[in-house]
């Protein structure tokens, strides 16, 4: 439906979240985004802005607490403490959660994962906080304790390497800015394949995932597929330099992609409810080009 909704964004000022807010105001939603105040709130006037560290239990409740919203996008949850904390405020306030997990959720095994390799409504659930949990093992807590504790419909988007010029993380950056200048780079199996997705497609598929009547765990990936090997030609090719590749060595040159099998989800249920992906090569190539031009030789 067309009708104006009140969305709350738990982690909207960069990258992928910021343009999520940005779809979202363009859509005229009412907007409401919660930082601990480091960030800027790119948004202005356009947007509610409450400033509380959701780690401070008792002033992140407080300043939600008596809210209603019609959607709440999550990309900051990684444990389930702070799962379980959004169900005990959410509880009765909200139509619907989207929140934001990890193809981590599924092992590096060499498969293509489709959602029902990982069940969160059979999971054992153990809290914690976020520290005490890999990444992956925190977002599937996280999942399992929303699926348990949720009294609202939850949408679990399962994303791969979200990619993008502005990309914080900067792991396709470190792989173009270690080839133009001649630093080894370390894998462990350079015919592993992954699937990644692009930063706009991926607010494109949170917006959706809120709007429609999606729920469950839901994988969302570009079509396609790509090698390291071939990942790594593509850098050559557009800035001109050859990669020193190392065998994994010290954790400084290791690649953030360094996988020992391939690892990539299967997007069928996000298709078959109509969501239409790009394919990898429409953007990738592209990417590692506008990279690659503003990165200096040093």
């Amino acid at each position: 439906s067309d009708d104006m909704k009140k969305i709350l964004v738990l982690g909207g000022t960069r990258f992928f979240g910021q343009k999520l807010v940005e779809l979202l105001l363009e859509q005229k939603h009412e907007v409401t985004i919660v930082t601990r105040g480091v960030s800027e709130n790119p948004f202005g006037d356009a947007v509610e802005h409450i400033k509380v560290d959701r780690k401070d239990k008792a002033a992140f409740e407080q300043a939600l607490e008596s809210r209603t919203f019609d959607i709440v996008y999550d990309n900051i949850c990684y444990s389930p403490n702070e799962a379980k904390q959004l169900c005990d405020i959410f509880n009765g306030n909200i139509g619907k959660l989207v929140f934001t997990s990890t193809l981590a959720t599924y092992e590096a095994d060499g498969k293509p994962h489709e959602e029902v390799d990982f069940d969160p409504t059979s999971y054992e659930i153990v809290m914690g906080e976020t520290h005490e949990f890999s990444y992956g093992e925190g977002k599937r807590l996280a999942e399992a304790v929303f699926y348990r504790f949720a009294d609202f419909p939850v949408v679990a988007v399962r994303f791969p390497i979200v990619m993008g010029a502005d990309d914080y993380t900067r792991r396709l950056h470190f792989h173009i800015e270690r080839i133009v200048n001649n630093e080894p780079i370390g894998f462990s199996n350079m015919d592993a394949e992954m699937s990644f997705i692009q930063a706009t497609e991926a607010a494109r598929f949170l917006m959706w995932a809120g709007m429609e009547n999606v729920e469950g765990p839901i994988n969302a990936t570009a079509n396609g597929v790509i090698a390291l090997k071939d990942l790594i030609s593509l850098i050559e090719e557009k800035t001109g330099e050859r990669a020193k590749i190392a065998l994994l060595g010290t954790e400084e040159i290791r690649s953030p992609y360094a996988i020992p099998a391939s690892w990539y989800m299967k997007n069928d249920k996000s298709q078959q409810l109509g969501f239409k992906f790009s394919h990898i090569d429409d953007w990738l190539p592209q990417l590692v080009e506008e990279i690659a031009k503003s990165t200096p030789k040093q």
